[in-house]
């Protein structure tokens, strides 16, 4: 029975790569995705339009405008020589900041009271209006600390040192990359299996499939097993290319990191062959696979905190098997972590995955008879 079984696997895997339009959308998509995601999608701000009003060009001013155009963060737009044009600047998006030194600013500096430097920050995007403020807050502490040094000024009595652990340089693509593996993953996965049964019952196949020595769970592993195999081998070029093209730390082991791949490509399996058990159509298969991927992803904490989502959302995530293996993906690339760190996440990816394979069977053994 194994080498029907088997017989019906390369079966499934030629009906796949023989095709030529298969073939691209196993290869092309998830390589377009990766540059995509993996080059435009980031926290990181870079050449942020900005304009400075500085009414007091001094020694002490010109430092401090030296150190936000020397910035890669900022790209200067305009030196302003009065306020006139600070409003048209901001409302019509020439720039995001404009940076107002006060007249009296190398006045107060020298006299050691509190030098006053305006910042006003175009805030109709949030998540953008914070990480600039953040930048120019940083630029001005630093220059603030320089000038005390140079002029033997007291020190602040405290002063906060930051040290970001496992993400040193604060790059948001070690974290966002190796959510990408999961991501593409379930997507490959997801799609090629949700696809196999319906095919079959598109083409005419599938009752000659039925007329067969096969069971039903033998049918059930002939249409899985090639989509956790295409699965597990787009995810080995994806961790290939997070390593060695986009320079992600892999600083823990493959086996804990393969041991939630394996789990996790089982659970999507089960998924997807639920819902090719259901669709009669081919389309009706692709709109179901994409009727769980985006809940799943937006679910899934790949691009929001699971931890700021409302209480019954969150319990809805519990759910979610990328939930888990975004943690254990992220975990073996920048913590390190081993398996037996990861067994929170490994258990619930095992039991949704059982789940998964066993409504299944159920909805596939219903179908057929």
């Amino acid at each position: 029975m194994f080498g029907q079984v088997l017989a019906l696997i390369v079966k499934e895997l030629l009906a796949v790569l023989r095709d030529a339009k298969s073939r691209m959308v196993l290869i092309g998509p998830p390589l377009i995705q990766l540059m995509v995601f993996g080059y435009a999608a980031t926290f990181d701000l870079s050449h942020v339009p900005i304009a400075i009003y500085d009414q007091d060009p001094s020694q002490a001013s010109r430092d401090l405008v030296a150190r936000f155009v020397g910035s890669p963060t900022f790209h200067l737009i305009a030196m302003l020589r009065s306020s006139h044009r600070i409003d048209a600047l901001i409302d019509s998006r020439q720039v995001r900041l404009v940076l107002v030194i006060d007249r009296r600013f190398t006045r107060d500096l020298l006299t050691a009271r509190p030098a006053p430097v305006q910042v006003i920050v175009d805030g109709r995007n949030s998540n953008t209006a914070l990480l600039t403020e953040g930048y120019a807050n940083t630029i001005l502490t630093d220059f603030a600390l320089a000038w005390q040094q140079a002029h033997g000024a007291p020190p602040p009595p405290a002063v906060l040192d930051i040290r970001a652990r496992y993400n040193p340089t604060l790059s948001s693509r070690w974290f966002i990359v190796p959510g990408i593996v999961a991501l593409l993953t379930q997507v490959v996965t997801l799609l090629v299996v949700a696809l196999s049964v319906a095919r079959e019952r598109e083409t005419g196949t599938f009752d000659q499939l039925l007329v067969t020595p096969l069971r039903p769970i033998d049918i059930l592993l002939g249409k899985g097993l090639p989509g956790l195999l295409i699965g597990g081998f787009e995810a080995s070029v994806i961790i290939a290319a997070a390593v060695w093209w986009f320079d992600v730390p892999l600083r823990g082991g493959l086996l804990p990191l393969y041991l939630g791949l394996l789990l996790f490509v089982v659970a999507v399996t089960g998924v997807g062959l639920a819902i090719s058990s259901l669709a009669a159509t081919q389309q009706q298969a692709l709109l179901g696979a994409f009727l769980f991927m985006v809940p799943s992803i937006i679910l899934s904490g790949f691009a929001t905190p699971i931890a700021n989502m409302p209480t019954w959302v969150q319990d809805l995530t519990l759910l979610n098997p990328m939930r888990y293996f975004l943690v254990i993906v992220r975990g073996v690339f920048l913590e390190g972590d081993g398996a037996r760190a990861l067994v929170p996440q490994y258990w619930p990816m095992a039991l949704i995955g059982l789940a998964s394979l066993t409504a299944a069977g159920w909805l596939f053994r219903k179908r057929v008879t």
